[in-house]
């Protein structure tokens, strides 16, 4: 019987991550990086399993060559660091999870051998002592987070050196002790710094050398990061924003600067891109862009929230507009202005209805 490969990539740090962590946004980091390594995956490998925060990928009857393993390999590393720096360059939210999301790493265990196969509802899956062996390696004695391993058994089959050193990979051979058996392996420590990282879109920063043309503030007895979470939660603002049909967004992301959704008003899509502008220091941001508002050719809102004590902070929320012709001025000179005046001062009053509500549940 033909040998098979075993592919199994691990984050690193997820317990310590979900269980000092906000939830919620906790679980949506862990599952983008996993979409991650799942579209890295260039060796059409099959997904046997998602584990919490490791995937189980296998290759029925072939092994790739030492070339195409390390290659993917690197590719699955590259992307899944690529997407940290994303994550940590483009973010907005100041709460715990996603601060702290760069600091994850990721493991990687190959191992090679003959597979046996169950079953389940009509799912076929590995199953048998060689699949036992490759999650066994997770359990190692590799001083790192950052690192891939090779059994011996694959190491032997694709002919990789104890000695190959390449700028990615460095080898060693070491071995732990499982059920009373010596397994040997080689291992490599991994460098992101070493990987050709992802250039991060450059999310769009907007300057104003002149005052708003509205703006609204109000003081909310909730910290800056409940806040945000309630402005730039889709879910949370559907139900505190009045008059807005829905709002569609991939639920599975994190709001970040770049990021995109739709405000369907009146059955009329209106597309926004989160986007940023210079603030003080100790304020946060999140900023909207849309092209899609009449009579405005182009309208930001801004939301800048600034603490005031450890459970309240202040929100200032800011409209620029933009529109070229004369028509379009005196269109919203005459009504516009005014109308967007009294949206601004409803949308404070429900926020804050919903804020005060919140508390009383919580």
């Amino acid at each position: 019987m033909a040998k098979s490969l075993l592919f199994l990539p691990d984050i690193s740090g997820y317990t310590k991550f979900i269980q000092t962590t906000e939830v919620e946004h906790s679980q949506h980091v862990i599952s983008e990086l996993l979409e991650i390594l799942i579209a890295a995956n260039t060796e059409n490998l099959h997904l046997a399993e998602i584990e919490g925060d490791a995937l189980f990928f296998y290759k029925d009857g072939e092994i790739p060559s030492q070339e195409r393993l390390l290659a993917q390999i690197e590719t699955m590393f590259t992307a899944f660091h690529s997407h940290l720096k994303l994550l940590e360059e483009n973010r907005i939210c100041p709460c715990n999870a996603c601060a702290t999301a760069p600091n994850l790493e990721l493991k990687i265990i190959a191992h090679a051998g003959e597979l046996q196969h169950i079953e389940v509802q009509g799912n076929r899956k590995p199953f048998g002592q060689q699949v036992i062996e490759a999650h066994r390696l997770l359990k190692n004695s590799v001083d790192s987070s950052n690192y891939v391993l090779i059994s011996s058994a694959l190491a032997l089959e694709i002919q990789l050196s104890k000695y190959y050193s390449s700028k990615i990979f460095r080898f060693r051979k070491s071995s732990d002790t499982y059920d009373n058996a010596e397994v040997e392996y080689l291992y490599s420590l991994i460098d992101a710094d070493q990987l050709q990282l992802n250039e991060v879109p450059t999310a769009k920063e907007v300057e104003f050398n002149r005052p708003p043309n509205l703006t609204e503030t109000r003081n909310f007895p909730v910290n800056v990061a409940t806040l945000l979470e309630y402005l730039t939660n889709y879910t949370r603002r559907s139900e505190w924003a009045k008059g807005v049909d829905r709002f569609e967004y991939n639920s599975n992301e994190v709001t970040r600067l770049g990021t995109e959704h739709v405000c369907v008003i009146n059955g009329k899509n209106l597309n926004f891109t989160a986007i940023k502008k210079p603030v003080e220091k100790n304020q946060s941001v999140y900023g909207e862009l849309t092209t899609d508002t009449p009579p405005f050719d182009t309208l930001y809102q801004f939301f800048i929230v600034t603490p005031t004590s450890k459970n309240s902070c202040k929100l200032e929320l800011e409209l620029f507009w933009e529109a070229k012709s004369p028509f379009k001025k005196l269109l919203i000179l005459l009504i516009a202005k005014r109308l967007f005046k009294k949206n601004l001062n409803n949308a404070m009053d429900n926020l804050y209805a919903y804020v005060q509500t919140k508390r009383e549940v919580d």
